[in-house]
């Protein structure tokens, strides 16, 4: 039962970290947009940079459930 658990965390961290992969790609495309004004280029690297970490942070996580399995 707890590997069970365990394969369904890492399934959740596996969404988790290619929703963050997919923001942090959308904010870099923001974030060189020549035509956007300063104030959002710069929100978008921030948040680009947020989402690296956050993505980061869930594939580590899913790791750690894949080897609790």
């Amino acid at each position: 039962m707890e590997s069970l658990k365990q394969g369904a965390n890492y399934v959740s961290e596996q969404v988790q970290k290619a929703t963050s992969g997919a923001s942090k790609e959308a904010n870099k495309e923001v974030a060189k947009d020549n035509n956007a004004n300063v104030g959002t280029r710069l929100n978008a690297a921030k948040d680009a940079v947020g989402d690296k970490i956050d993505e980061s942070g869930h594939g580590a996580k899913g790791e750690a459930h894949k080897q609790q399995i």
